[in-house]
């Protein structure tokens, strides 16, 4: 067998594809509700199952998914229409059922397999990209659960789908694609999966390889010249801080001070409490009238106005200096 498949060319392709429709022939079984098996006495299907190949079922919960995606694709504005174009397609969804299932069937049977990793893949960079991984980046664990419900798949059911279309696309390939295998492939392949290796190994920790080391102060000085832009701002700037709370109003309880250490204290500081000379000037305004519109005054009005000043003056002159700055205290306070 591995001879004929190191063999290319289209006589291959022709016997390959020929034993594949013989398979599903021999593999395809009635959708007749009971199956073919209850109409010789044999036994029937459970329930909800339209048809079983090789031990796949194809379910009527299947077949409602792949009618929903027949409608969609090929009708997407069907709304209203869509009662009458289930019954339309309903045979055609089953017939590809069963085929996808007898393929899949004969797939397994040759040992073909999808890992995890090739479902992951093809969510990425397969045709559900531009849905799962727009641009590149993945929609989120939410946004994609989502998607797969407004669909009615959960997670798990759409990822083994998918996988079984990678399953279904290898037997293709393999039927369809023309497939050389080497010597060279034959012998790797034999020794990948028979060869077995011996190898001895040392486990070392952090602390025992610090226990045999013990560089000099010269060593760790010179480590540091040669590495020091490393540790400039490696450790953080610390400052100590000391500081004394004073209870202004508990220390003056606490403080007697005594007259003679009052008075020493101010000869001391004598200079700090001087205060310059000081000067109050007080002063009485008495108003002349104003000109008018011709620019002149009222000679009588400015004539009264002298006069009282003259009379204020000599008034003022009559007093004492103490007596003048008692009137001036109670006539003009300062505050």
């Amino acid at each position: 067998m591995i001879r004929f498949l190191q063999t290319p060319g289209p006589l291959k392709k022709i016997i390959l594809s020929g034993l594949l429709l013989l398979i599903c022939a021999a593999m395809v079984i009635t959708f007749i509700p009971g199956g073919l098996a209850s109409s010789f006495g044999i036994g029937g299907l459970a329930q909800g199952v339209l048809a079983q190949v090789g031990g796949e079922e194809v379910t009527t919960d299947e077949v409602n998914r792949t009618l929903d995606q027949m409608i969609h694709q090929q009708f997407p504005q069907a709304r209203s229409q869509a009662g009458m174009l289930r019954q339309y397609f309903s045979s055609r969804a089953v017939n590809q059922l069963i085929g996808q299932k007898v393929m899949l069937v004969e797939a397994h049977r040759l040992g073909l397999r999808a890992t995890d990793d090739e479902v992951r893949d093809e969510l990425q960079h397969g045709h559900y990209a531009a849905y799962f991984y727009p641009g590149g980046k993945f929609v989120g664990t939410d946004q994609y659960e989502s998607m797969l419900n407004n669909a009615g798949l959960s997670p798990q059911l759409f990822e083994a789908s998918v996988k079984d279309e990678l399953v279904v696309a290898k037997l293709r390939n393999l039927v369809a694609g023309s497939v050389t295998v080497s010597d060279l492939d034959v012998r790797r392949e034999f020794e990948q999966r028979n060869v077995k290796v011996k190898f001895d190994y040392a486990v070392l920790t952090r602390d025992d390889i610090l226990k045999g080391i013990h560089p000099s102060d010269a060593e760790l000085k010179a480590y540091y010249e040669s590495n020091k832009a490393r540790y400039t701002n490696a450790i953080p700037e610390k400052r100590k801080v000391r500081y004394a709370l004073i209870d202004t109003t508990k220390l003056q309880t606490q403080t007697q001070v005594s007259r003679d250490e009052l008075q020493t204290y101010y000869n001391q500081h004598r200079e700090e409490f001087r205060v310059s000379e000081q000067v109050n000037i007080r002063h009485i305004l008495i108003k002349t009238p104003v000109a008018g519109a011709d620019g002149k005054t009222d000679p009588k009005g400015t004539e009264e106005a002298r006069n009282k000043a003259a009379d204020v003056l000599k008034q003022i002159s009559s007093f004492s200096p103490s007596a003048l700055q008692k009137l001036a205290k109670r006539r003009f306070p300062t505050d």
